[in-house]
């Protein structure tokens, strides 16, 4: 008897969604909304849900800055680039006014802006250098654990462990060469910060078109979907701009809601912090734990945390969109090489993020959408060492420039 052929529509169908692991995602979410706003009041409650609304923006539109910086430099295919860049530019149109007015509703607002001296320079290389061998960002590590990726959880072990140490090392690192934190909106007038930061972002964007066409002679379009209406919005895939325009809009309602923009990595540190002082090391007796905002953190409970609890939101979040999508399922098998490479990336993602003040959401999305000039030279440093990255992946048994 001959056996039947898979035929082209059938290796496109999507995943099965798994309804039951979704439901019970669901009420954990939704226990978690219930228990945060018991504890740490409806803010707290508030961020976790925007929160949860990324993770599954992320997640269905393969939202990572990892990849999508790979497949320029191997491919020269610079989709993803651009969705980034519409992403900052997005953002900016709200935060450079914003900001510049001060407050909303009577409350402060902050920027993400940062010194720019050598622990960018350095930390932001360190990062981009370790997220290719890790095998996300800030963000993507996230909510790829989120999708039940073990090398991922592992990634994150490290990564915790890495901006933990950094938090040691940063008063040193500080005490070197820098200049003060350069804000495009306060020098330049909202208007012209925002036609400075718009004009920059396009820059990059019209470079990635004018590479890509020399190397393939057009631009890649996104895949055809093979699901439409309510199914693509439930089960994805979603489309990187759309993604993109959706996280910019998340990112400014956490302004709102939190009074600073979206960052990850501080909650990685703590959540090292608190782990190191459960089992006696006294971290409270650290430099970098002593500063106000840091030492409140660190007494309160991690829940009062606007980044920790944000960082929870896009893990539930992410693991409710994997398994709407069908791809929820945690694989523990991994090749010694992969699993040196995820804890060497997450150590110095880690690390990096903390000497550069925050990782590709805090120091380069946030950073940049504020009008802080740390945030381009983060942008710039961390692709250079993306590069060097790249090459070495071979080493770990992972695809280097090998198209």
């Amino acid at each position: 008897m001959a056996i039947a052929q898979p035929t082209a529509s059938d290796t496109l169908k999507s995943p099965v969604p798994d309804r039951g692991t979704a439901l019970v995602l669901v009420l954990i979410f939704v226990l978690g909304e219930v228990l945060i706003a018991a504890a740490a009041g409806a803010r707290q409650s508030a961020l976790f849900l925007i929160g949860g609304v990324m993770g599954v923006t992320l997640f269905h539109a393969a939202f990572g800055f990892t990849g999508g910086w790979r497949r320029f430099s191997v491919q020269r295919r610079g989709r993803a680039i651009r969705a980034q860049m519409l992403m900052i530019a997005v953002a900016a149109l709200f935060f450079i006014p914003l900001l510049k007015l001060g407050t909303f509703a009577g409350h402060p607002l902050a920027g993400a802006f940062a010194p720019v001296g050598v622990s960018v320079l350095v930390g932001a290389a360190m990062f981009g250098f370790g997220m290719q061998l890790g095998g996300g960002c800030g963000s993507g590590t996230l909510f790829t654990v989120g999708g039940g990726s073990a090398r991922m959880l592992v990634t994150l072990a490290g990564f915790v462990a890495g901006a933990l140490i950094g938090t040691a090392h940063l008063p040193w690192w500080l005490s070197l060469p820098s200049l003060p934190p350069v804000n495009l909106g306060a020098s330049l007038g909202a208007a012209g910060g925002l036609a400075v930061t718009l004009a920059g972002l396009g820059l990059v964007a019209l470079l990635t078109v004018l590479i890509e066409r020399r190397a393939h002679g057009n631009l890649e379009q996104a895949p055809r979907p093979d699901t439409a209406g309510i199914a693509r919005l439930l089960h994805g895939p979603w489309p990187l701009i759309g993604a993109g325009i959706v996280l910019a809009l998340a990112n400014v309602a956490t302004l709102l809601v939190a009074g600073h923009t979206w960052s990850i990595t501080f909650g990685f540190g703590l959540w090292g912090a608190k782990i190191a002082e459960a089992v006696g090391v006294p971290v409270s007796d650290w430099a970098f734990w002593q500063w106000p905002g840091p030492a409140k953190a660190l007494s309160a409970s991690v829940l009062d945390d606007t980044v920790s609890v944000m960082n929870f939101g896009i893990l539930v979040g992410s693991a409710v969109a994997a398994s709407l999508a069908g791809k929820f399922a945690p694989k523990a098998g991994l090749p010694l090489l992969s699993l040196t490479a995820a804890i060497l990336g997450g150590l110095l993602m880690g690390y990096g993020a903390r000497l550069s003040f925050g990782c590709n959401i805090g120091a380069l999305f946030s950073g940049i959408a504020s009008g802080s000039l740390h945030g381009w030279l983060w942008f710039a440093t961390a692709f250079g060492g993306s590069l060097a990255g790249i090459a070495i992946r071979p080493l770990f048994g992972l695809d280097g420039f090998r198209k």
